[in-house]
This record gives structure tokens, sequence and C-alpha cells, in this order.
């Protein structure tokens, strides 16, 4: 049962990487400078800046076996196929690294944590969407019924 488990988890991780991929793939870069009016607000590039330094480092940990801190090496949040390159290079990144590591209860800790993590993204990303009337790709509608 544990093979079966962990393909689940594979599909589900690689399915939230993707949303985010389509969903850069989707806006136009200046939608990228979006913030909710009067409220604090991160971007839409911040909020993907997020989820790069997040995927980066939470693979660390899955690595090392142990959380080592934050870092993101996204240099420029609002440079639109800079994001899609490092979401594109972690995605790959990650899969690599599950599907030949042993995994551990660390390591399905520090998974789950990610895909927490960029899920919650999402539902900041749809919130900025509605705000910004830009709409959804197919794959986000699909999924989120948005």
């Amino acid at each position: 049962m544990g093979q079966e488990v962990n393909q689940v988890v594979l599909v589900k991780i690689k399915r939230a990487m993707d949303l985010s991929f389509d969903y850069v793939s989707f806006i136009t870069e200046a939608n990228l400078a979006l913030r909710l009016p009067n409220l604090p607000s991160n971007s839409m590039g911040e909020q993907f800046w997020c989820i790069v330094g997040a995927r980066e480092s939470y693979l660390r940990a899955m690595q090392r076996g142990q959380w080592g801190g934050f870092s993101c090496s996204l240099k420029n949040s609002l440079a639109k196929d800079m994001v899609l390159a490092k979401l594109e290079d972690t995605s790959l990144a990650i899969m690599e690294f599950l599907q030949s590591a042993t995994w551990t209860p660390v390591t399905v800790s520090f998974l789950l944590d990610l895909l927490e993590h960029e899920v919650q993204h999402h539902g900041q990303l749809i919130r900025l969407a509605y705000a910004g009337k830009i709409g959804f790709p197919k794959t986000w509608s699909e999924r989120y019924t948005v």
C-alpha cells in the first residue's frame, strides 16, 4: 500500500505545481504587479516568488532531512519568463528527487507542507484574479470551479 499512496501524493503535488505554471502562462506580465487595493497584499509576482522559494527550501529540507531556512533564487518576480523558468526548474527538481528518494516520515511531512503552501497561494491568487478581473485558465476552472 505504501507505493500506491506515494503515487497518489506524487500526482497531487505535480498537479498543484502544474496549476501554478498554468496560471503564470495564462496571465500577462503586467498582471504580475497586481495587488489588492487598500489592503496589505503581496503582488501576484510576489506570490510566485514565495512559491518558488518554498519549493527550493522544502526540497533542500527533504534532501537533508531537516529544515534549513527559507531562501529564493528568483530575482525578478515581475518578469514572466523568469517566473516560468523557475517554476519549471523547481517542479522538475522536486519530481526527480521524489521519484528517486526513499520516502521517510520527514520527507512526507515536508512534502505535505509544500503542497499545503502551494495550494494556499492558489487561494490568494484566486482573490487577486477576481479583484483584477483577470480570469483563469481552463485547468484552474476545472480544479477550483472558478
